[in-house]
This record gives C-alpha cells, sequence and structure tokens, in this order.
C-alpha cells in the first residue's frame, strides 16, 4: 500500500466513521472502485484508531467527568447522578454490538465485503434514515434517556457488522426512533462508540503491529482518520442542530446505486 492510497483510506475512515454513511462500506468500495489491493479488516480496524483518538478528544470533558461517574459507582454502589446513569446506558449499548462482532468476525471479513450487497445495504439503510428521521418527534433531549432506549439503540449497532449499514447511521437512526433530538441522537453515538472501537483496536491492532509493522502508510493512515474523525464530529453537531439527515440519506442512495451500476457493467 503507497501513502497515498493510506491517506485517502484514512481521510475516508475518519469522514464516514462518524457520519452516517458506513465507514466500512467506504473502505471496502474505494479499493475495489480503483483496482487497489484490498487492505483487509485488519487495516481497517487500525485505521479506526485515528477515529478513536478523534472521538476521545473533542469529547474529552465529557470523558473525564463519565470515568469519574464510572469510579463513583464502583465505590458508592448506586446510581444516581446523570452522569452515572449515562456510564450504566453506554455499558448496556455497547453490550449487543460486542456479542455481533465476536460472533459474526468471519463473515465481515468475507461474505460482508460484496460490493452489490452493500451498495444494496446503502441503499435501503439511506432509506430508513430519511423515513425515521422526517417522521419521528425531537420531543425528547439527551437527558430523557432510559436503560430500554439504550438497549434499543445497542441492538441497532448490531447491524453495523454489516458493511454499508453503518455504526453510526444505525444507532442515530434508533435514536430518532425513539424520539432524541438530533443532537442528542449523534452524541450519544458518537459517545457509545469508543468502547466498540477501542475493544476492536486493542484485538487486531497488535496483529497489524506484529505482521505489517509501524510504517509510513499505517502512520499517514491512522493520522489522517483522527483529523478528518474530530472534523466529521465538530461539522456533524453543528449541523443537524439547524438541518435533518436527508443530505446522508440521499448520498447513500445515489452512492449505492452508482456502485450497482458499476458492479452488474463490470
Amino acid at each position: 500500500m503507497t501513502v497515498f492510497q493510506a491517506l485517502v483510506l484514512g481521510v475516508l475512515q475518519g469522514l464516514s466513521e462518524f457520519l452516517p454513511v458506513s465507514s466500512s462500506a467506504h473502505l471496502t468500495l474505494a479499493p475495489w472502485l480503483f483496482h487497489w489491493r484490498d487492505p483487509g479488516l485488519t487495516f481497517d480496524v487500525a485505521l479506526h484508531s485515528g477515529t478513536l483518538i478523534a472521538v476521545l478528544w473533542y469529547f474529552r470533558a465529557q470523558w473525564v467527568a463519565l470515568i469519574g461517574a464510572a469510579a463513583s459507582i464502583v465505590t458508592h454502589r448506586r446510581v444516581e447522578t446523570e452522569e452515572e446513569r449515562r456510564v450504566v446506558y453506554l455499558i448496556i449499548a455497547t453490550i449487543p454490538g460486542a456479542i455481533a462482532g465476536l460472533a459474526l468476525e468471519k463473515y465481515a471479513e468475507s461474505a460482508f465485503r460484496d460490493p452489490k450487497l452493500i451498495a444494496t445495504v446503502l441503499i435501503i439503510m439511506g432509506i430508513v434514515l430519511w423515513w425515521t428521521d422526517k417522521r419521528a418527534a425531537q420531543d425528547r433531549p439527551l437527558e430523557s434517556m432510559r436503560w430500554t432506549d439504550a438497549l434499543v439503540i445497542g441492538l441497532a449497532q448490531m447491524f453495523a457488522i454489516v458493511p454499508g449499514v453503518s455504526r453510526s447511521g444505525s444507532t442515530i437512526t434508533a435514536g430518532r426512533g425513539l424520539r432524541l433530538t438530533r443532537e442528542g441522537a449523534a452524541v450519544f453515538s458518537f459517545l457509545m462508540s469508543m468502547p466498540i472501537i477501542a475493544a476492536a483496536s486493542l484485538l487486531k491492532l497488535p496483529h497489524v503491529l506484529r505482521t505489517e509493522g509501524v510504517d509510513a502508510p499505517l502512520v499517514v493512515g491512522v493520522l489522517a482518520s483522527a483529523l478528518s474523525g474530530w472534523l466529521a464530529i465538530s461539522v456533524l453537531l453543528r449541523f443537524v442542530v439547524r438541518r435533518s439527515y436527508d443530505i446522508f440519506a440521499v448520498y447513500r442512495v445515489v452512492v449505492g446505486l452508482i456502485v450497482l451500476a458499476i458492479a452488474f457493467s463490470r
């Protein structure tokens, strides 16, 4: 892999991890479209470490508060404050995705990376995102979340094992379906990305370092992923305060149709 290819994939990973357009789809489709060697799921996970840095840095104040709340829960063995409840909700929301990742990992590395499947899923989830965001009210701030809401959003994250679904797309759609505000749904989606990305990085990154080593493409890819990920979070949170998710739904459908057209023409 060249430095340029790693840069492109890093930017795609950072932007599409937090925008509801599926980072795994973009990382799979880009090498297929440009006839590059597919770096595989392991390199994808390495790039996720960049987006992990982005979400930790952007929400650093919240993470400090959440770590303190987690320590308080362990010490006092009770849940009272808003931060303590959010810690519990993040744990609940993470469990289904972790189970799906462990159970379906081999399919994520092979069968789920078919461009036609990815394109179809991009289109379907784009329509679901548009329909849900259009119909659901925005009468529930993030502070109104209950443990059942966290479980529903966590179950939605399970489907993100299929490239094209989008982790942020599925969780934001579920949050909007529960009538959370657009910003609230996005914030919880971003926060819950940390445990699942961190776990994947801890499992896969040592293998990358042992087999591939630390080379220029890897460093460039991770840095590009971190910077573009920070930008994506910043832009999306400002965008959804005033606008709907329509533009992302349209993008998904258009990209899906283009990929299907190319796939059937080859």
